[in-house]
């Protein structure tokens, strides 16, 4: 191996330990806990070293929810994997959104509540936030011709239903029949089209 591929290799394994540092720090502390000083702590490198491969907290904060889809996309395809039809991979999808948000909660906020330079939707999407939606739109698409709209409609509830049950202002004990109703809901208006 030559020196600039050590390099190279020693420059990702760094940036992959400020990660992971940031992500345990949030989920052991919560967001507010990690800062740069914190992090160059945990790492053991000056905090101009962390400025070399992050522009800022928001941008440690973005890599950690880049990672975060990753996650997410393995759990929604497992889950769909596992079904014994459309329906139930509609629903196993629903569920396992639902408990990666309530396991992964700083990542979870990372992803879908922090404020990051993540663009949604653009042609310039990044491939891991492409390939958690394509985990939905595979579930939903044997149900609509817009797979796109019912897609993010189907996304939209479980994020909000996920928000509203980690917050505590919903029922607990009616996630599933919440989650049964939406599944019901795209499944009828797919045996209607």
């Amino acid at each position: 191996m030559g020196v600039a591929e050590r390099k190279i290799r020693e420059r990702t394994e760094r940036e992959d330990r400020i990660v992971a540092s940031a992500r345990l720090i949030a989920e052991n502390e919560g967001w507010d806990a990690v800062t740069i000083r914190r992090l160059a702590n945990e790492i053991e490198y000056s905090q101009p070293v962390l400025y070399s491969h992050f522009a800022n907290r928001d941008a440690i904060v973005a890599a950690v929810a880049v990672e975060g889809f990753k996650d997410l996309t393995r759990a929604l395809q497992e889950a769909a994997g596992k079904a014994t039809g459309h329906q139930d991979a509609l629903s196993a999808v629903g569920a396992a959104y639902f408990d990666f948000a309530r396991r992964q909660s700083a990542l979870y906020e990372a992803m879908f509540v922090l404020p990051v330079q993540l663009e949604f939707a653009e042609n310039d999407t990044r491939p891991e936030l492409q390939a958690a939606f394509q985990a939905l739109a595979t579930a939903v698409s044997p149900f609509c011709r817009d797979v796109d709209t019912v897609t993010e409609t189907f996304w939209a509830a479980l994020h909000g239903l996920a928000q509203l049950e980690r917050s505590g202002r919903i029922r607990p004990a009616m996630h599933d029949k919440r989650i049964a109703l939406i599944v019901h809901a795209i499944a009828d208006r797919g045996n209607n089209r």
